[in-house]
């Protein structure tokens, strides 16, 4: 290792971008059905990408910096969030309760940033859940707490969180991660957890990430107007299928909004990605019509799943869906394992998944694809029994 580098970076891994890549199994086609990393599977509708082609013709200087505050496109993300929530203007948000980053990963690092840096706090994770919390706190020093969740429907363990709050002193836990719906296992925060979190004292951050809101329908982020120590996260990267471009946003208290803008980087996000996301939120009926579809994919998906005797299914109120090799005695060696073989022999049959917390989760794709993976997960189920 380099002189000079932490002595504490050797321990980290760094996320896998693509993880259904992984494993030794040689691929039997040139290419794949990529369901490992949750992205839409449609692109956008060819007259979008024309208007933005001859955006990016006629319109962006490519000499000059992008919009450096994102005025405009705060403003219609404040829109999109009020028809969301069904909140009028008037006592809806305000972009001054908006930020926007690079993904939802810069605005995740801005937060512990804000909370924890300087051994000022800790943070608490229910796992499994998005790995990328603890890995960013961790490249920042900022110390994780980790509790488990049920093994039946991956509630939060509740008492466990109680306990680790109440021990956790140097540095106590300062910020609060959950997922709604959850990744990778789908589910929704119960009425019991949102009990928990809205018991949780002033100093505490609760960071609810709803990156999965238009698949799920349910959101909680008109609670963040009467909480200043909640913030919802929102993704552009699913719904709105502009994953290229990395777009996320936070809604939250103006003042904890003010705090993001002076962490963040100037111009994080650039004029074209700007513009993307401003075509999208204008044209999101168009968008969005594919969200039924998918919801109906996944539902299918699930019922013929959930029919394999070599599976144990849970339901998902995602655009995924988390499954785990059925074993009579829970063994999660063996469960990782059995996983990591399904899921490099599902790569060789052209299937990507990933493979993550003794099961895989598998992304809804188009009508094609899905059928393509059931075919080729019954083929390797067959051949396993």
């Amino acid at each position: 290792m380099l002189p000079f580098l932490r002595s504490d970076l050797a321990q980290f891994q760094a996320y896998a971008p693509h993880p259904g890549g992984e494993g030794d199994a040689a691929p039997a086609v040139s290419s794949f059905d990529r369901l490992d990393t949750n992205e839409s599977p449609y692109q956008l509708p060819e007259e979008l990408k024309q208007k933005l082609t001859w955006t990016y013709q006629h319109l962006i200087e490519t000499n000059r910096y992008p919009d450096g505050g994102h005025h405009e496109l705060k403003q219609a993300i404040a829109g999109y969030v009020n028809e969301s929530a069904g909140l009028v203007a008037d006592s809806g948000f305000t972009p001054a309760q908006i930020s926007v980053g690079n993904g939802s990963d810069e605005l995740i690092r801005s937060l512990l940033i804000a909370t924890c840096l300087r051994g000022e706090g800790s943070i608490l994770v229910a796992e499994p859940t998005f790995s990328m919390y603890g890995i960013l706190a961790e490249t920042l020093g900022v110390p994780v707490v980790r509790v488990g969740r049920s093994e039946t429907d991956f509630a939060l363990d509740r008492g466990a969180a109680t306990r680790a709050m109440q021990q956790t002193q140097q540095p106590p836990i300062r910020t609060v991660f959950v997922v709604h719906p959850n990744s990778p296992t789908a589910n929704t925060l119960q009425a019991a957890e949102l009990d928990w979190l809205r018991a949780l004292p002033e100093q505490v951050l609760v960071v609810i990430d709803e990156a999965y809101f238009e698949f799920s329908g349910t959101t909680i982020v008109a609670e963040v107007l009467q909480r200043p120590n909640w913030v919802v996260l929102r993704t552009f990267s699913k719904a709105f299928r502009l994953a290229a471009h990395r777009v996320g946003y936070a809604i939250a208290h103006p003042e904890l909004t003010a705090a993001l803008e002076k962490i963040r980087l100037p111009y994080n996000l650039p004029s074209m990605t700007q513009v993307a996301a401003l075509l999208a939120l204008n044209h999101r009926q168009q968008l969005l019509t594919a969200i039924p579809l998918i919801r109906r994919e996944r539902d299918q998906l699930l019922e013929h799943l959930a029919q394999e005797l070599g599976l144990q299914v849970w339901p998902s109120q995602a655009n995924f869906i988390f499954v785990r090799p059925r074993l009579t005695v829970p063994d999660p060696g063996r469960s990782t394992a059995l996983s990591q073989a399904i899921r490099d022999q599902l790569k060789a049959r052209g299937t990507l998944v990933r493979q993550i917390s003794g099961g895989l989760r598998i992304t809804i794709g188009s009508p094609e694809e899905n059928q393509r993976t059931l075919l080729h997960l019954r083929e390797v189920l067959r051949s396993r029994l």
